[in-house]
């Protein structure tokens, strides 16, 4: 039994090994609103002189510090051409800062006792499929939402695709290879944010959306944020988007990511997201009501995923990820943060939560740097930490970049065989290539011209010959999503064009897309002008059933035909045969080509 000297110095000894969080605040010299506020004078041209440096069009920025907040500010303009200022009403595109809300719903139906982290997601959507059985078994909520499934990034499964839902995207998971086991590493993922805010509705019984409206959006009073560039764009206040191509802003076309809402489609303002954050740094209260337990909440924060690396900068701590949230110590405080990129805007949403401190930066720019520059500018002041060039310092690695860019561009095409052709005429290419979990890839001859053109979710990029059976992707300047995406066409024994290749993602082996049947080949009313009885050495009649054609030599067993292309149908079962009709210049059939290793055996259509 331990004496109560020996409890009490026990008892020292936890308090000592007790994370800064439990103190108590007197101890901790939390910042105060007014320090904040003294320390934040002439900021603002900073950011302005910032924003010029990086050519940023336009911001909001909000900062909160021990519950009040101490700076609220437009900066710049949300329309160029118009010349219309950014306000702290304006909306922008906040990105994969959406993630957060996704995981804080899941949170909600944890504390509901609808969800538990750490059950398989089977339990929960029995149809949950991944490529591997094993994974399928074991992945869990928490798994979904810290980027360890063993998928890379497989993102074009949903750029810009509007023909599928979200629940045709969790099925096509099943076709998606994994490049890791589960929980291995950390990859970024946003189809797994996806299915879990498809998870989130179906214990809700609603959309995701209608779940963040119930559980974020109205207790919290963001009646500003919307879910679709498209809702944005209703309203009085919302930014247009920017990126900038050699040393030139260019407007950038807003783009529709409702499919993969649950993962960055969220739209806000900072009046809006300040009150996120406020709630947050409330331990997740608002106006004395809690909306979250503390234990929940908190739990985010905590480290469930490793990124890896040793930091190469000695003011920033190993990074890690929580639930929806980026981990790490900034020169002596534990930050908690998450950005955000989609086409035309960049965003930055950042908690110290032991510091009691919360900032927002939501900017019109694509992919822009400025969002982690004013992050760690907006810190040290805050803090009181010795100042550091940290535009300066990312302005002159942007730079280095750029001429490494600009040097490794210039010898793009000494990767390039000279003096090779296609081994098929254009024509040959043209078809409907599919890949059970990327769907759809058209290679089209557009009439009048030479040159290939690949069609994927809608995004056309004209195809330049590389080398061999190889084409590459030029510069679409509507969309050049696919510039330099390489295309590797491949044969079947025929010598026929069959597949084509391509590394939609690089860190798994090309996405092999097959060619699907021409499309008369499908076509009910195509297929009935084939039928009837041909003759050599026996009778063979076609017939049709329902959709498909049937060959019957004699008394033999019936065979089915697969449309293969043109008027040519493979044997089922047998890839070494295949089938032609032959028809009249009136597209009548007078012949049948059965195609064997041994030879070629013509058959005369006799009746119809």
């Amino acid at each position: 039994m331990l004496t109560r000297t020996r409890h009490t110095a026990l008892l020292l000894w936890i308090a000592a090994l007790a994370p800064a969080a439990a103190l108590p605040a007197q101890q901790k010299n939390l910042p105060s609103a007014d320090a904040a506020r003294q320390t934040l004078k002439g900021f603002e041209s900073f950011v302005d002189s910032a924003m010029t440096a990086w050519k940023v069009v336009g911001l909001g920025l909000g900062v909160v510090v021990d519950g009040q907040v101490v700076y609220l500010r437009g900066h710049g303009l949300r329309d160029l051409e118009r010349k219309l200022p950014a306000t702290p009403k304006t909306l922008f595109a906040i990105g994969s800062s959406s993630k957060a809300f996704t995981t804080f719903a899941l949170g909600s139906l944890v504390d509901q006792g609808k969800l538990e982290w750490d059950k398989p997601v089977i339990n929960y959507m029995p149809d949950l499929r991944l490529y591997d059985p094993s994974a399928t078994l074991r992945i869990t909520p928490r798994d979904l939402v810290t980027h360890r499934s063993g998928l890379p990034r497989h993102d074009l499964v949903w750029y810009n695709n509007s023909t599928s839902s979200r629940e045709d995207v969790v099925h096509r998971l099943a076709y998606l290879a994994p490049n890791k086991d589960l929980r291995e590493t950390f990859q970024y993922n946003n189809l797994m944010f996806l299915t879990a805010g498809v998870l989130v509705g179906r214990l809700m019984n609603s959309s995701w959306e209608d779940a963040i409206r119930h559980l974020v959006f109205q207790p919290l009073g963001m009646a500003s944020s919307n879910f679709s560039v498209a809702a944005s764009q209703q309203t009085a206040d919302f930014s247009l988007g920017y990126t900038v191509r050699r040393d030139t802003i260019q407007r950038m076309p807003f783009r529709n990511i409702d499919l993969v809402g649950p993962a960055g489609s969220i739209n806000s303002n900072i009046e809006d997201m300040l009150k996120w954050v406020g709630m947050h740094l409330a331990g997740g209260v608002v106006s004395g009501k809690p909306v979250m337990s503390r234990a929940t909440l908190t739990d985010m924060y905590a480290p469930h995923m490793p990124i890896g690396g040793m930091p190469t900068d000695a003011s920033v701590g190993a990074a890690n990820y929580g639930l929806g949230w980026f981990l790490n110590e900034y020169r002596g405080h534990y930050q908690v943060q998450h950005g955000g990129n989609i086409d035309g805007f960049s965003a930055m949403v950042a908690l110290f939560p032991q510091d009691k401190v919360g900032l927002v930066i939501l900017t019109n720019q694509n992919g822009s740097a400025l969002t982690g520059i004013l992050l760690n500018h907006i810190a040290d002041r805050v803090f009181g930490l010795p100042p550091r060039d940290w535009n300066g310092e990312a302005l002159a690695r942007f730079r280095r970049g750029q001429a490494a860019g600009r040097a490794a561009e210039e010898k793009k095409e000494s990767v390039r065989v000279p003096n090779t052709r296609p081994s098929h005429p254009m024509a040959d290419y043209v078809g409907d290539y599919a890949h059970p979990g990327y769907g759809t890839l058209a290679i089209g001859l557009p009439a009048g011209d030479l040159t290939l053109a690949a069609t994927y979710n809608g995004i056309a990029t004209p195809l330049q010959h590389w080398h061999y059976d190889v084409f590459s992707g030029l510069r679409n300047p509507a969309d050049p999503t696919f510039e330099n995406m390489k295309y590797n066409f491949r044969t079947n024994l025929k010598g026929d064009i069959d597949a084509v290749a391509a590394a939609f993602e690089a860190n798994v082996d090309p996405i092999v897309f097959v060619r699907q049947p021409d499309r008369q080949l499908l076509d009910a009313t195509f297929l009935a002008r084939l039928t009837g009885k041909y003759y050599l050495t026996d009778t063979a009649r076609v017939t049709l059933k329902g959709n498909v054609l049937v060959v019957q030599v004699g008394n033999g067993a019936p065979i089915e035909l697969v449309p293969d292309r043109r008027t040519e149908f493979n044997i089922k079962g047998n890839a070494a045969t295949s089938v032609e009709f032959v028809l009249d210049a009136q597209g009548k059939p007078v012949m049948l080509r059965l195609k064997q290793p041994n030879g070629v055996f013509e058959s005369r259509r006799v009746e119809p």
